[in-house]
């Protein structure tokens, strides 16, 4: 693996511009730290979510269906932690990447919306998105409003009544569109992991579908997370600085 930082003279990140440029097939996988230059707290951070509210306490689909009100305050302090964020540099680069048929999309643990807001067309949620209700007795769906996160009322399906939860994949429920996903992975020989340690399945697997198939790693991080060497290049730094500083390198 070699290691890239932003602001310094490296013979490396012209190696990584070269392969990037010379990729027939560029996906990004994200997670919780690309969002986090958007003042959105990772879940398992200081101050995030889960020092908040426990996931076995409050986010299952068991505590959802037993005590939906129980329920209903996580999902009260999650869209409020939402509401009115902006996609940042990090996003924006992506969605120019996109734009420029540099990259193909991005499949995201993230549930915020901001790569959609930057601009990026082809957008795979693993666990769902947190603009719409949904109704899991009968499928039924609708846009969630900030009035749904600043009241104390639960809403209910307009068709039979049920409680409704964000469109979000909680504890105990299937990751979504993990079929289509595997069929858009296939054929990818370079694989940009950002914002994500990636051990929790089925994202852990991605990475490694790449490798398996000849394809490179580059990723995008803090500290180094991805584990047993797989990553090609590392980037170590601020989301929004590393990417931008790799866009930059790119065009120069």
């Amino acid at each position: 693996m070699k290691t890239i930082v932003p602001g310094r003279e490296d013979q490396f990140l012209q190696e990584a511009v070269e392969a990037f440029s010379s990729a027939q097939k560029v996906v990004a996988l994200t997670g919780a730290g690309i969002s986090v230059p958007s003042g959105i707290p990772d879940f398992r951070s200081p101050g995030g979510l889960w020092t908040l509210f426990s996931p076995d306490e409050y986010g299952t689909i068991e505590v959802f269906r037993n005590d939906p009100e129980k329920a209903w305050q996580l999902y009260r302090e999650l869209g409020k932690g939402l509401q009115d964020k902006k996609p940042n540099r990090a996003h924006q680069v992506l969605a120019e990447f996109e734009a420029k048929q540099m990259l193909r999309g991005v499949v995201t643990q993230n549930i915020d919306n901001l790569h959609q807001s930057a601009g990026s067309n082809k957008v795979y949620e693993i666990h769902g998105d947190h603009q719409h209700l949904q109704c899991i007795r009968c499928e039924y769906l609708i846009e969630a409003e900030e009035d749904h996160y600043n009241t104390d009322t639960i809403p209910l399906c307009a068709d039979c009544n049920a409680p409704l939860k964000p469109n979000v994949v909680l504890f105990g429920e299937a990751v979504r569109r993990l079929d289509d996903i595997h069929d858009f992975i296939a054929g990818c020989d370079l694989l940009m992991v950002i914002g994500t340690s990636a051990q929790v399945y089925p994202a852990a697997a991605l990475p490694t579908i790449v490798k398996q198939h000849g394809g490179k790693v580059y990723e995008f991080n803090m500290v180094e997370a991805l584990t047993h060497g797989i990553s090609d290049f590392f980037f170590r730094g601020d989301l929004s600085s590393t990417l931008p500083a790799f866009r930059e390198a790119i065009f120069t």
